[in-house]
């Protein structure tokens, strides 16, 4: 019993040094999440319709996110082991490999989205029975995307920025200026949405405005800030003499980045899938599911902090060859955040029938946010598990085990029984939500396999010695 103790938990400089890097990046994703969750209230306010259209719209930009995501991660990868090596001008290459990059996804899911956006909101409006206006729902969530296309420049530098201090131990900066860019949001939504103090009463557009302007205000403090810090970011100078990147590098972040891309891009999809069977059931859905996701993703914060910590700790590790310690801090940490996310379920399962009650909409949508919300809940712990499998995974290199692992997964997995449970069954939303949860713990065995075999043991910097 002593020697699982001593595998799994660690001493109190092991937590203070996790705590340093996931608290701040679990600060600013929580200050964020807590901003759009007041945003999602205000709109929810508004009635259904609107708060639906927004939703709709949101997961729909949830996979440009990730795309982005999904694109600097690659390069991150070399970033956190040149970093943990000592090289300036890999981390500078790195960089540029992610601005050219969240650029060219930029410009492609803005062409997208101009051309096919109302196609796409329309996908997820599905039934009139439930006495939901969809012709409304369509509207407001066309207007909304609009406003919404504005700030993605903004979100692509600030990733490319943010993602980079982060892999090379800042989380400080990032988080501060997220919650500058919070406060504006929630400032503004106020303002925008409702039109007090002489603004314009816009509903949804206003929130769609206060948005894109928090991501500029956001964008300026990143970049002003490490332009002006070079003692702290020596890769920042000279960064725009050129954007030529070596040819040898840009294959190799290409062949580990590029199933990192697919996984992020193919995942967020299948998200948007999911959403979209589950809407077959009606609007309704659709409002209790947004309401579920916006405060899920509140407490989600915790284990999606402590997945990052892993990725640039355990990356730093096998940057500087410390294969031992990396795997031993790894199994701790994992153990760490599976642990604090229980917690967080138990906190989370009081909040469910008090939360739903905040949003103007109706009886219906309610219970359903209560039941999906409880559900989530029950399911944390799992989650928080894989999330820390996958970064594992990933901080070697193994990408594409990653994209197995993840995107693969739920498209195969989740999506197929999802898709045919709502449509060629009769069962009740949740039961299909559940059993698409309880699915997961396959890939829970996979994930468990895959780390305790140390396979992601491997350092991919190491022939630049």
């Amino acid at each position: 019993m002593s020697r699982v103790r001593e595998k799994l938990i660690g001493d109190r400089g092991f937590y203070k040094m996790v705590l340093m890097i996931a608290v701040p990046i679990m600060i600013q994703n929580g200050i964020t999440n807590f901003v759009s969750l007041l945003d999602n209230i205000m709109v929810g306010q508004v009635g259904t319709e609107q708060m639906s259209g927004v939703a709709i719209v949101n997961q729909l930009i949830f996979v440009y996110n990730l795309c982005i995501f999904g694109g600097v991660s690659g390069a991150g990868i070399f970033t956190a082991q040149y970093y943990g090596k000592g090289d300036s001008e890999g981390v500078r290459h790195t960089f540029r490999f992610k601005l050219w990059m969240a650029a060219v996804l930029t410009a492609v899911t803005i062409c997208v989205f101009l051309t096919a956006g109302s196609s796409l909101i329309q996908m997820y409006l599905n039934g009139s029975s439930d006495g939901s206006d969809l012709a409304s729902a369509l509207l407001y969530g066309e207007q909304y995307l609009k406003i919404m296309l504005i700030g993605l420049p903004a979100f692509m530098l600030v990733q490319t920025y943010a993602s980079t201090l982060r892999e090379c131990g800042e989380t400080v900066l990032p988080m501060k200026a997220g919650i500058t860019a919070v406060l504006v949001n929630l400032t503004f939504n106020y303002l925008l949405i409702y039109g007090k103090f002489g603004f314009p009463r816009m509903g949804v557009a206003g929130a769609a405005a206060a948005t894109v302007l928090s991501r500029y205000v956001e964008a300026v403090i990143v970049l002003v800030w490490t332009h002006t810090h070079t003692q702290k970011n020596p890769y920042i100078v000279g960064m725009y003499r050129t954007l030529r990147i070596p040819p040898r590098l840009v294959k190799e972040i290409i062949v580990k980045g590029t199933p990192l891309l697919l996984n992020e891009t193919l995942w967020a999809a299948g998200m948007a899938m999911l959403m979209q069977c589950y809407s077959v059931r009606g609007l309704n859905v659709v409002a209790g599911m947004n309401v579920s996701n916006t405060i899920g993703n509140l407490f989600n914060v915790v284990f999606i902090a402590l997945g990052d910590s892993v990725a640039i700790v355990v990356g730093q590790l096998l940057g500087a060859g410390k294969m031992k310690e990396a795997r031993e801090t790894d199994t701790k940490m994992i153990a760490f955040s599976v642990m604090c996310c229980t917690g967080v379920a138990v906190v989370m399962l009081i909040i469910a029938p008090l939360f739903p009650r905040l949003y103007n909409i109706n009886e219906e949508s309610r219970t359903l946010a209560r039941h999906f919300i409880m559900v989530s809940a029950v399911f944390m712990p799992q989650n928080a598990f894989l999330h820390a499998a996958y970064f594992t995974l990933r901080s070697g290199g193994k990408t594409i085990v990653t994209f197995l692992f993840d995107s693969v997964f739920i498209w195969c997995v989740s999506v197929s029984l999802a898709y045919c449970l709502s449509r060629f069954t009769a069962l009740d939303v949740m039961v299909i939500y559940i059993l698409v949860q309880l699915a997961d713990l396959i890939k829970c065995v996979i994930g468990f396999i895959l780390v305790k075999k140390g396979v992601w043991l491997q350092n991919i910097v190491a022939r630049e010695a």
